[in-house]
């Protein structure tokens, strides 16, 4: 508690040095240009004058030529939306939930597949790639954000041929923003707080910068469902950010920026101590307590340039360069895994607007990644087992691009667009896209889309919940296998001619991802093991169906409703084609806001309905304390989810109370495996697995917060 507290106390002090704010920064016009992508045009105006707008929290874009849902600002402030992690609560189109019970890895699901598989763009740059796809989720503080834009199926070629699934853009406090300062301080019941601070200044007529910092932890962390394991790792992170645009008078823009964090994590049995720990006979008396010890660093440094090169900005260059370092040190009971990540990215565009009807963007881009990974996992298998695995694996891709855009007024927009890579140690791989958009009515409109996605696995990370297991790894869990993926689907929506707001609708869609090539996991081939392998033409798909139903019935009073079914399968080794495991089918969310006069008061409500998953072949036989089956007929329960929250909102100042999991609804048993005198797991047998999540590992959570903004010339 202490060192949480004088933590945030510097951070404050810091932050409060640099706010006497400077002129405003103004472009020829007498605006400030600010872009989301370096290529795109964006205008915000810096006027002092404060306008009260409500905002929709979850929509769909009309304007997109790809099925894209956009979560706002209002949409991060329905929830305590501590990370980005936790984030996707109101939408049904992604599932977040917990790697396993142990670390605190929270993951994504995409159109029925983890999250790695959906390509993670920081305004049009990738990240969380390698050794940050864990835990990068949760570095990225809600209330830094602007905006989320969570495109599905195929998307553009611009950023690189990672996206299967789809794309996820976020979008950051610009340094334009008319906000000095920014304050966010909020605290849960099981003692976590968060402290975020965000200040936009602009310094003359060309130059402005955002610091963005990030302080959180919790104090102590509880065992409530008594098995012996910490719910929640103790964590403490560290987070800052700081974001500069040059805009010149000649229409050049500079963006730059770096970030760094650390965060530490300390999960598991109370009293773990990596150092003293060691492998013996699992029957000994006085057992050292087992745990997990993760320490995660990263630096951060981009640079993003645009150069027009006609006065109406139709022609213009644009230079993305980016560089990442991750470091990751973690201990899981006698296992250590210790990882090094070099990435650089570089993307060299030119756009040309040739008229309203034709577009086209051409160039060319490359990652290069550096991965020193060391495995010394030792396990218990009739006496001490041991695996080694370690060594430096370079390689990265580099390839040509070209997008075409053909639009016919409001009624048809196609994107046709084409990568050619070379990636090392697969050689050339040819990688088309299509979007297609039609609008035959006002009221309707029609998407189309296919495309090919490619990306190089990382059997351990991508699976990080395996290091919570006393299995033994078999099989090839160091080759970075290319998977090779397509996608394709469509997705229509109806506006409503009624209701307040012009965005209501009824949208549906289809989408599905065949798989060519990948890595796999498997928990079922063997006894008490975790087989990592290639499909190697073996079958895996998913589809998913999405119903999607917004409407303002009255004025400030929104009703969201959202549906999604997905069927996935996929062909394992000694298995045939079974439904993929731990894969839920269905997920409903329905979500109300209220907001009185001038948005004084905002009430939000969220109810969600979490379908069933096929369980591992080894929870088959998992009992309960009394002796009965946790899943008899193969499957996990149906259960439901409650989310409410209220907000007042000051001059400059909104304080809210909420709570999550208003159901109380926990996942029982998280931690499986034979049970000792103690009536606790042992963590030394092979029979012990942390990774089996599937719902809630905490219960009801009760928070309470303040945000506060002090806006230009207030």
């Amino acid at each position: 508690m202490k060192i949480i507290s004088r933590i945030m106390a510097l951070v404050l002090a810091g932050m409060a040095a640099v706010l006497p704010s400077a002129a405003q920064a103004v472009g020829p016009t007498g605006q400030v240009i600010d872009t989301s992508g370096i290529y795109r045009d964006r205008s915000d105006s810096l006027a002092a004058t404060v306008f009260v707008v409500r905002q929709e929290g979850n929509y769909l874009s009309k304007g997109k030529q790809i099925r894209t849902e956009v979560i706002s600002s209002a949409g991060l402030n329905k929830m305590a939306c501590c990370s980005l992690a936790e984030s996707f609560e109101n939408s049904a189109s992604v599932t977040s939930g917990y790697s396993d019970a142990v670390t605190g890895a929270r993951q994504i699901r995409l159109l029925g597949l983890s999250g790695v598989y959906t390509q993670m763009l920081d305004e049009a740059r990738p990240v969380m790639r390698g050794l940050a796809a864990p835990f990068g989720l949760s570095y990225v503080p809600g209330q830094w954000l602007e905006s989320i834009q969570i495109a599905k199926g195929a998307s553009s070629v611009v950023s690189g041929a990672e996206a299967v699934t789809g794309q996820i853009n976020l979008e950051h406090r610009k340094p334009t923003d008319e906000k000095p300062l920014f304050l966010n301080a909020s605290v849960m019941s099981d003692t976590r707080m968060d402290l975020n601070i965000a200040s936009s200044l602009q310094m003359g007529p060309s130059w402005s910068t955002v610091i963005l910092g990030h302080v959180s932890g919790n104090v102590k962390s509880f065992d409530h469902n008594h098995d012996g394991f910490m719910d929640a790792p103790e964590q403490l992170q560290f987070n800052l950010s700081n974001r500069w645009l040059y805009f010149g008078q000649n229409g050049v823009q500079v963006r730059f920026g770096f970030r760094a964090l650390q965060d530490t994590r300390h999960g598991g049995q109370a009293g773990y101590d990596h150092e003293a720990f060691s492998i013996y006979a699992p029957e000994r008396p006085g057992a050292d307590p087992w745990g997990s010890d993760i320490v995660n660093r990263s630096l951060n440094g981009y640079l993003k340039a645009g150069i027009p090169l006609s006065e109406d900005n139709s022609q213009n260059i644009a230079i993305v360069a980016d560089y990442t370092f991750q470091d990751m040190d973690s201990w899981f009971g006698a296992t250590s895994y210790m990882g090094q990540q070099h990435s650089a990215y570089l993307n060299i565009l030119y756009q040309n607007e040739l008229n309203e009807n034709h577009k086209f963007i051409a160039g060319l881009n490359g990652v290069f990644d550096s991965y020193d990974e060391a495995l010394d996992r030792t396990v218990w298998i009739l006496g001490p087992a041991n695996t080694v695995s370690d060594g430096v694996e370079n390689f990265g891709n580099a390839g040509i691009f070209g997008e075409y855009t053909f639009h016919a007024g409001d009624k048809f927009t196609a994107i046709a667009g084409v990568r050619g890579d070379w990636y090392s140690g697969s050689g050339f791989k040819f990688i088309p896209r299509v979007s297609l958009k039609y609008s035959p009515a006002e009221k309707i409109v029609l998407r189309a889309g296919a495309g090919r996605g490619l990306r190089h696995a990382m059997p351990l990370v991508d699976n990080i919940g395996v290091f919570s297991t006393g299995k033994s790894f078999r099989g090839d869990f160091s080759s970075l296998t290319l998977e090779d993926a397509w996608t394709f689907g469509g997705n229509v929506t109806y506006y409503f001619p009624f209701g307040v707001s012009s965005d209501a609708c009824l949208s549906f869609d289809y989408f599905r991802t065949r798989f060519a090539q990948q890595m796999v996991a498997d928990y079922e081939l063997g006894m008490n093991s975790i087989w990592f392998y290639n499909l190697d033409g073996a079958r895996s798909w998913t589809d998913n169906f999405q119903l999607d139903f917004s409407m303002s019935p009255a004025e400030r009073f929104t009703v969201s409703l959202t549906c999604r079914y997905t069927d996935a399968k996929i062909e394992l080794r000694g298995r045939g084609l079974v439904e993929r495991p731990m894969t839920s089918r269905f997920k409903g969310v329905l979500n109300l806001q209220y907001a009185t006069r001038l948005n004084k008061w905002i009430f939000d409500f969220t109810a969600s309905l979490n379908g069933s998953c096929r369980v591992y072949d080894f929870m088959m036989d998992a009992k309960d304390a009394d002796g009965n089956l946790l899943y008899g007929n193969g499957r996990t329960p149906v259960y439901p989810l409650l989310y409410a929250q209220v907000t007042r909102r000051f001059k400059g100042v909104d304080i809210y109370i909420g709570g999550e999991n208003l159901t109380n609804f926990r996942q029982k048993y998280v931690v499986l495996g034979t049970r000792g005198a103690d009536g606790f797991v042992n963590p030394r047998l092979q029979s012990f697995d942390a990774s089996a999540v599937w719902g809630p590992i905490m219960g009801v959570r009760v928070y309470a917060g303040v945000r506060f903004t002090l806006w230009k010339n207030s």
